[in-house]
């Protein structure tokens, strides 16, 4: 029975990352969908805004495009940047 639930959960993990999330409108909010929605839901753009800074996303971004190969040029990473710090960023604490 534990392998069915298994099973059943694993099946349906990729049809949950194919649904669509809403995220804020802006300018970029394109190039996020195209470059990041590629690879991963986007549920996790909402999901670390609480947590991430304008850094920590460039970070991310960094992160995606040199450790796990994601195809986004430099003018489209900075978009990508650009639109979740101001729209998915906590501010830096003190």
């Amino acid at each position: 029975m534990k392998c069915f639930l298994v099973l059943a959960l694993l099946l349906a993990a990729p049809a949950l990352a194919e649904e669509p999330v809403p995220l804020k409108p802006g300018p970029g909010l394109d190039a996020v969908q195209a470059s990041c929605g590629t690879c991963h839901t986007l549920n996790y753009i909402r999901m670390n805004s609480p947590f991430l800074t304008p850094d920590v996303w460039k970070a991310e971004v960094t992160k995606m495009r040199t450790t796990l190969g994601a195809p986004i040029d430099d003018v489209t990473a900075a978009t990508i940047v650009k639109y979740l710090s101001e729209n998915y960023a906590t501010q830096p604490k003190s």
